[in-house]
């Protein structure tokens, strides 16, 4: 049974039970179909939002090759992390969420082992910019860029 339907079954309970004709339940509900599709999932909207307040790093700005997201704390619960893509153009589902204390791990989406090693290397090389910009303590995304190192710089 879909979700949907369930909602609408409840939905035309409560208006049902509040002395609303069927009809007006159901013209109700119809519209609240209408704008969740129009809408999109839940999951994506809040993903969406979040990936709207991320900064993304090009792949000549860390030395990957991959296209690089970071943000601010901002209203997260979770401890600091970056996600990655294959492209700026990507959509939240298509990401890779990548934590960076107190190891760095996958938390959520893919991310093949050839694509983890390079990217561990370089949130350990600038783990100190990632931290604070996390934290607010640099306050602009153009400081946190500017002392964003790339991996392939640093070897002796």
């Amino acid at each position: 049974m879909r979700i949907g339907t369930i909602r609408h079954k409840r939905l035309w309970l409560k208006f049902f039970y509040c002395g609303i004709s069927k009809m007006r339940a159901r013209e109700i509900a119809s519209k609240r179909s209408e704008a969740a599709a129009k809408l999109g999932p839940v999951t994506g909207e809040a993903e969406g939002q979040a990936l709207f307040e991320m900064a993304n790093l090009r792949p000549e700005r860390t030395g990957l090759p991959f296209v690089v997201f970071i943000s601010q704390r901002g209203g997260a619960r979770h401890d600091a992390r970056v996600k990655v893509a294959h492209s700026a153009k990507v959509r939240p589902s298509e990401m890779a969420t990548v934590a960076i204390r107190p190891s760095v791990r996958v938390v959520r989406g893919v991310l093949d082992p050839r694509d983890l090693n390079p990217l561990t290397r370089w949130i350990e090389l600038n783990k100190d910019v990632l931290i604070d910009y996390w934290n607010g303590v640099i306050e602009y995304t153009e400081d946190a860029i500017n002392a964003i190192r790339p991996i392939g710089l640093d070897a002796p």
